[in-house]
């Protein structure tokens, strides 16, 4: 996503209540005769009005709307001025407030009890609908005084949403009810799932500490995220420069930036200041046979001061004490609890055997670079391979699709995606035409998700432009679940409730009425959910024609839409487990199996407009030759992780640098270089304390699934309907062990324990199209 994803989940406290979704990096001639076409691909027709439609939807400029009676954010009649965000929160908090006052009263009256986990995840999904439409628009508005808005609107719902994690008398009657044999016995497997997650969360929250217990619980949550926030600052601060001698760049083979540096070198007289991560940085990293030139860079790239160095230990340590403070062992111990994993000892089986798997291919790749080093600088055999020198013996490629292909365009992009969902789960995109003002800019597109039987199931905008001040990266935001809403019983909310009361809460409900619709054929009516793309793609100008995308952003839009197809899909009656709100070891797998398809020469043949000639010759995999290293460095990270959330960052003494270095010595490939301390960029430790394991996993998965599904045939309609019915519409509401197990014909992963974990960790990682960080 989602590194992106967590980034804007950060600021949200921890809570029974608040599910968090999920939101978080060649082009050449085509040739048709270098792509195959499948039996499967004659089920694909030529380009129908709806492709079409699509191309020209994202490919040309959209005019400027004039707004002179603006229908409101999203088409909410209320949302139309900053002002009306904040009236709408007011009128959510005060219908808050009587929905938890009628939850208290449940033990009063039994029938009350029988509605109590349906009234909860209402009130989850009552707060959760402004608070996260508040943190996509203080993200994403243009406008200050929306975004300034949305700041107030989120910080006041998210202080309600504090109050209620530590509310007694909510877990108290929760409690009471999955005590209740017979009303646990009328729950539905999905409503089961969500009355688990609440209590699993009070219980996270502290809710059996004693009043001073709780006190130092909220106080520890609050350090925790003061120091979180400048740990994520630290790690984006500038690193000091390297100074680089004129001498050490003679034989800089850039012509470009090489030559403009030596030049400068010499007419200054003096050291090259490089700044790490700059561009000039990377061309020495890749291009300067002097290795003392790449040493310096990487040094300074890599070095930390002591007070960086201090603040994360100390946020590392506030979380162990906040795990031992609810009776857990570590913070691993209490964030895996309900994860796939299960347990940091699981973790540790997967990672082992991950690394059993991929530590061959890694050495066999660092043997290479050895050869290719001895041969440069002619030394004795296989020279050791230094940090330094990865990049310049294997420069990074970029992504580059499996075969030659024209210019890709946004809107062939989307007509493929549509094709693709259409071959797999009978589902089309189709254009949408916002009102004037349900956008928040006028770049944004907005699509209807269609299923051939059920009608539409739900709604993308697609803000897919950089403009300034819109954050980077690309990320996919649940702006509105999945749930039921036939069986509400609102009117059981205002028993007790006076007319002002009445009036002050019809804002909120004509703000959920407006997103619902009936089943064919059936009374269920469900919310329907609304979701956003944010992406950072050039815009589409008359003068320079419609945005061509690189392939590592086909492989972006590719990932984000699998995000999005999830939300849709995931149709279920209960707000807390629909669609991506599931464990955060499960959530990539239906994202990162998106980018396999585009390996299949099938799936290629979906971009272009006419589907009519013979094919020949199998799309191979863009092959990195050094990502067999990639991966094994990504799964030292994964380990460090767990030793960084592990019991002893609560022992005196404990030094992170230090061990970041044993484990480099003893499960490294390439040497820990003294004086480094590279863990204090490590964002993704605040975002992902724990859980970094998840995406090496989830490729895992989706290597398997990918694999015995989809492979031989990846256009096969039985095989995306397995997928849907299996997986996809479960949305959390099911055990993903038993979702996995069930899809790859594998009863034995369906326990999910200790074998199960280290199973997976045998699989070997095949999506060579991946790419590290894209969370």
């Amino acid at each position: 996503m989602l590194a992106k994803a967590a980034k804007h989940a950060l600021s949200r406290p921890t809570s029974l209540l608040l599910r968090v979704p999920l939101r978080v990096f060649t082009r050449g001639q085509w040739d048709p005769r270098l792509v195959s076409r499948s039996a499967t691909t004659s089920a694909i027709q030529p380009a129908s009005v709806d492709d079409m439609n699509l191309i020209a939807f994202f490919d040309y400029p959209q005019p400027p709307q004039n707004v002179t009676n603006p229908t409101g954010i999203f088409g909410h009649r209320s949302l139309t001025t900053p002002a009306a965000f904040i009236a709408l929160a007011d009128s959510t908090l005060r219908r808050a407030q009587l929905l938890t006052a009628r939850i208290l009263r449940a033990r009063e009256s039994r029938d009350e009890l029988f509605k109590v986990v349906k009234n909860l995840d209402r009130l989850s999904d009552m707060l959760c609908g402004v608070i996260d439409l508040a943190e996509l628009l203080r993200n994403a508005h243009p406008d200050p005084a929306w975004v300034q808005s949305a700041d107030e609107v989120y910080e006041k719902m998210c202080e309600f949403m504090n109050v209620l994690n530590t509310n007694v008398g909510l877990y108290e009657v929760l409690v009471s009810v999955l005590s209740d044999q017979e009303i646990v016995k009328s729950l539905c497997p999905e409503a089961y799932q969500t009355a688990l997650i609440f209590w699993r969360d009070f219980e996270k929250s502290g809710i059996h500490l004693t009043p001073a217990q709780r006190e130092r619980f909220v106080s520890l949550s609050t350090e925790i995220l003061v120091l979180g926030r400048q740990f994520l600052n630290e790690t984006a601060a500038p690193r000091p420069p390297a100074r680089i001698k004129f001498s050490e760049l003679q034989s800089v083979k850039d012509l470009g930036m090489g030559a403009r540096l030596r030049l400068q070198a010499q007419v200054t007289k003096r050291e090259l200041l490089v700044y790490p991560g700059s561009l000039q940085a990377q061309m020495i990293m890749r291009s300067a046979p002097d290795e003392e030139a790449r040493k310096k860079v990487y040094m300074a790239a890599n070095s930390s001061t002591s007070h960086q160095i201090e603040t994360l230990e100390r946020l590392l340590r506030a979380r162990g004490e906040l795990a031992r403070l609810v009776g857990k062992e570590s913070y691993a111990h209490m964030a895996l609890a309900d994860k796939m994993a299960k347990s940091p000892e699981n973790v540790q089986h997967f990672l082992d055997a991950l690394m059993d798997q991929t530590r061959l291919y890694a050495r066999r790749a660092l043997r290479n670079l050895s050869m290719r080093k001895q041969a440069h600088l002619k030394t004795s055999p296989f020279p050791i391979i230094q940090p330094w020198d990865r990049d310049y013996y294997c420069p990074p490629e970029p992504p580059a699709p499996p075969v030659p292909l024209p210019p890709l365009t946004l809107g062939t992009v989307f007509m493929a995606l549509s094709r693709l969902f259409r071959a797999l789960y009978g589902i089309s995109l189709r254009l949408a035409e916002p009102a004037p003002g349900e956008a928040w800019h006028v770049d944004v597109r907005k699509l209807e998700v269609v299923d051939e039987e059920h009608g539409v199931l739900g709604w993308i905008y697609a803000d897919l432009f950089a403009r300034s001040g819109k954050p980077a990266g690309a990320a996919h935001y649940t702006v509105r679940c999945s749930r039921r809403t036939d069986d509400d019983d609102e009117e059981g909310d205002l028993m007790f409730a006076d007319e002002r009361d009445r009036t002050a809460v019809q804002l909120s409900r004509d703000f959920e009425v407006e997103r619902q619709s009936r089943l064919p054929g059936q009374p269920l009516i469900f919310q329907l959910p609304v979701v956003v793309l944010l992406c950072e793609f050039m815009r589409p100008t008359v003068a320079s024609g419609p945005t061509v995308l690189d392939w590592h952003e086909v492989l972006t839009l590719f990932h984000e839409m699998g995000h999005a197809m999830h939300s849709m899909i995931g149709r279920t009656e209960y707000h807390n487990v629909s669609g991506t709100r599931c464990a955060t070891d499960f959530v990539e797998l239906p994202s990162i199996l998106m980018e396999h398809f585009l390996n299949s020469s099938s799936v290629l043949s979906l971009f272009q407009r006419d589907l009519e000639g013979e094919f020949c010759h199998t799309a191979r995999p863009h092959e990195d030759p050094c990502r067999s290293i990639d991966t094994h460095t990504q799964i030292l990270l994964a380990m460090l992780d767990q030793i960084y959330h592990s019991s002893a960052v609560l022992h005196a003494g404990f030094d992170s640098t230090a061990a970041l270095e044993t484990l480099s010595s003893d499960r490294g490939l390439i040497p820990y270089i003294p004086g480094t301390s590279w863990q204090t960029q490590f964002g993704h430790l605040f975002g992902y304390g724990a859980t970094y394991y998840s995406y090496l996993f989830d490729r895992a998965i989706a290597s398997r699934v990918w694999s015995k599904l989809f492979s031989e045939a990846p256009l096969n309609r039985d095989m995306g309907e397995r997928l849907k019915q299996e997986v996809l519409r479960f949305g959390g509401g099911r055990d993903p062990w038993v979702m996995v197990g069930t899809l790859v014909d594998s009863a034995d992963l369906t326990v999910g324990d200790t074998k199960a974990m280290a199973e997976v960790g045998r699989w070997r990682i095949e999506d060579e199209i991946s790419m590290y960080g894209r969370h």
